[in-house]
């Protein structure tokens, strides 16, 4: 199944969009599981890079898929393997693609966890328990698992949460949220493969650039590079160590005096990324090149949303029939109480640079999962001739790009995707 723009003939109004929309397209379909998996998955074996891993030799195979993904990568390795179980969790209020007797379906928090986040944890650690040496266990992992599955050590969802949100509003980055995170869990940074007594393998989609394995998933079945004197560092840089709830700065203090024993420094199993962004752009720029554009990929586009729009739109090449194909994560600084997402304000913000050039440029990006912010969109597309950019300034004074682009039009629709390679995008002359 490939994720497909739903009002793709109410948007290509005119030959470029019809181009742009048809690359996008491209880096959707290559973002599904099955593209990846189909390439590791041979008769009775799995095919990692030079590893090859005899699937004959085990008794019975068990599947647990987390995140995004999870249910499209659990149908494609049922349909090529003989599983005998597993768990599949993805987040709450989507609905899963497969349907199989032998896997229990579970529904959790996203993006903050909730009591069936615990649920799905024990649910995991259970099945894992369970298993006699015979048995092999398939971690399936995609992004968004990190709420999916969550259980707290000696501290309760809500004091996690709070935490979490504590350090959110203080400007940490996701490495040093993840850092505490893994220091309050029974289960983060590869602390999960401590009740696994079988062999077993993880295979990951990356939405993480860099493909660091120990920021996915909080790096439930890797290890963790951090430490507990890392976490009370990282609330001190933040002046929260006196905000922070009692339990959580006990339980790092005892941390740091060695009471408490540290996360996994070495991982129990293999762990192979599968896909990642790349896939997707280099898809893309083939597409591309076939409609006749001359292409350059640019990756990672990151930080800022306003600075990474000027730098693709300084990027650009002069000659006609030229595309940048581009692909990343961005930031938003949200001031505004608007509605929108990073990949509907990157192409407001780019309209707005292309209109100091006097060019006429299209562009578009989506994230992949389907859902932009805090929106139903993937994200927009828009050419600048169709706008003053008088009317585009106090659009992104209010963070508001979706009411900006259902106002003038261009907003894409997808719906849930169940995938996530994170952002994609182009622009075209």
């Amino acid at each position: 199944m490939s994720a497909q723009i739903k009002n793709f003939n109410g948007l290509a109004t005119n030959s470029d969009k019809k181009n742009a929309l048809l690359i996008l397209e491209k880096g959707l379909a290559t973002a599904t599981p099955d593209v990846a998996l189909q390439k590791i998955i041979k008769k009775n074996k799995l095919v990692l890079n030079s590893d090859i891993i005899f699937l004959s030799k085990y008794k019975r195979i068990f599947v647990i898929g987390l995140g995004k993904a999870a249910d499209l990568m659990g149908q494609s390795i049922s349909s090529k393997i003989n599983v005998n179980g597993g768990i599949i969790v993805i987040p709450q209020n989507t609905n899963s693609m497969f349907k199989n007797k032998n896997f229990e379906i579970l529904h959790a928090g996203h993006p903050l966890p909730n009591m069936q986040s615990l649920y799905a944890a024990k649910k995991i650690i259970k099945l894992l328990r369970q298993r006699k040496k015979t048995d092999f266990v398939m971690f399936l992992i995609s992004g968004g698992s990190s709420s999916l599955v969550a259980l707290p050590d000696g501290i309760s969802l809500y004091e996690k949460k709070l935490v979490t949100n504590l350090l959110l509003k203080a400007g940490a980055d996701i490495h040093e949220i993840n850092c505490v995170r893994k220091h309050l869990s029974k289960i983060k940074g590869g602390q999960i493969t401590k009740n696994l007594f079988c062999d077993a393998v993880a295979l990951v989609m990356s939405d993480v650039v860099g493909n660091d394995l120990s920021s996915i998933a909080s790096g439930l079945t890797y290890y963790d590079k951090t430490t507990f004197r890392d976490a009370k560092n990282i609330l001190k840089k933040y002046k929260i160590q006196k905000i922070v709830p009692r339990r959580v700065l006990k339980r790092i203090k005892f941390g740091v005096s060695g009471k408490m024993p540290e996360t996994p420094k070495r991982a129990k199993i293999k762990n192979y990324i599968i896909a990642e962004n790349k896939d997707c752009l280099y898809a893309m720029a083939k597409k591309a090149k076939n409609l006749g554009l001359k292409t350059k990929v640019i990756y990672p586009i990151t930080g800022d949303v306003k600075q990474a729009a000027k730098k693709l739109v300084r990027s650009m090449p002069k000659k006609p029939n030229s595309c940048i194909i581009f692909g990343g994560e961005t930031t938003v600084k949200v001031l505004g109480k608007g509605k929108g997402g990073r990949n509907q304000e990157l192409v407001l913000h780019a309209l707005q640079e292309i209109h100091k050039t006097n060019e006429n440029l299209t562009i578009a990006s989506i994230g992949t999962d389907g859902k932009d912010g805090n929106t139903d969109a993937a994200g927009a597309i828009a050419s600048n001739a169709e706008f003053m950019p008088k009317k585009i300034q106090n659009f992104l004074q209010n963070n508001n790009s979706y009411n900006f682009f259902k106002k003038y039009g261009g907003l894409i629709f997808t719906g849930p995707t169940h995938t996530n390679l994170m952002d994609v995008g182009v622009i075209l002359r």
